[in-house]
């Protein structure tokens, strides 16, 4: 009985501990999201839970300023009328869609073939090549940064999204296809047995049962790709016609360093696809963390 006791209050204690955690982490989360609603001069002057007082003051002004480009004028904690140009971060949105749709799917195709064949087709080397597979997981992508910007610049690949696609495809291959071996062999054989007898073809299996699996991984390709910004700037550079979101974000702090309802507007803005993509996918996002760790 007493051993009983101290487990619930140790379980307790443990659950409280992981919740003041978790309230501490998300905390700063509600106050950024109410200062991309605020005016700039409101931003400066008091602090985002004074919101609770007068909830008149939230706009979307912000929002507009960023998507639409427009000119806003704005009146200063002085008096002053300032009229600002907006940032139309649009086309960056549709950069960074053009950029990371292509980056999630050929990767995705090339690892579910190469895993599939690794896990149910017997072949000269399978061995061999897999283990060559896992090695090159420790290959980190920025030792390979140097290099690959020279070989891009020889061949005049530097600047466009065909640069990006081929990085981003070859370093993800590697974990891609391990991730997906795992989840792979885990399928019962007497499932594809049966899909044999019933006349299906390694491709017919392969396009009906094996590639829905690949989701899992498709969700952590998907927020790589996005939120990336060290191998946007190495190959794409600072051409603004080719610019994703998280370098025209990387641009105003700099240049907006001051302006936290932009900033702030900005940060939101880039996190709205991946906050969807993740809740619409989690049940496979927690598949793919799970993915080989059972076995039977």
């Amino acid at each position: 009985m007493q051993f009983r006791k101290n487990k619930i209050r140790s379980t307790f204690i443990v659950n409280v501990m992981l919740f003041l955690l978790c309230v501490a982490w998300t905390l700063p989360t509600p106050g950024l999201f109410v200062t991309s609603f605020r005016p700039r001069d409101e931003v400066s002057r008091t602090g985002w839970w004074t919101i609770v007082r007068n909830p008149s003051e939230l706009t979307l002004n912000n929002y507009r300023q960023l998507l639409a480009g427009k000119d806003f004028t704005c009146v200063t904690a002085d008096g002053l009328k300032v009229t600002e140009k907006g940032n139309n971060l649009t086309k960056a949105l549709l950069n960074s869609l053009t950029v990371t749709v292509p980056a999630v799917v050929i990767p995705i195709l090339i690892a579910a073939f190469a895993a599939y064949g690794f896990a149910w087709i017997n072949f000269p080397g399978r061995k061999f090549f897999f283990v060559l597979v896992v090695a090159l997981l420790v290959v980190s992508l920025q030792i390979a940064l140097i290099p690959l910007l020279r070989d891009y610049m020889k061949l005049n690949l530097n600047g466009n999204y065909l640069a990006i696609w081929l990085a981003h495809t070859g370093f993800g291959l590697p974990l891609a296809i391990y991730l997906l071996f795992n989840y792979i062999s885990t399928v019962p054989r007497s499932i594809l047995e049966s899909a044999f007898i019933d006349g299906c073809s390694h491709f017919t299996i392969f396009v009906r049962l094996i590639l829905p699996l690949s989701a899992s991984f498709a969700i952590f390709q998907f927020l790589w790709v996005w939120n990336d910004l060290l191998v946007a700037l190495v190959f794409l550079g600072a051409k603004r016609e080719v610019s994703v979101l998280t370098q025209r974000l990387f641009d105003m702090i700099g240049s907006r360093g001051q302006d936290w309802h932009l900033l702030t507007s900005g940060a939101f803005i880039t996190m709205i696809l991946p906050l969807l993509v993740f809740f619409g996918l989690q049940r496979f996002f927690i598949r793919g963390l799970l993915a080989g760790s059972v076995k039977g």
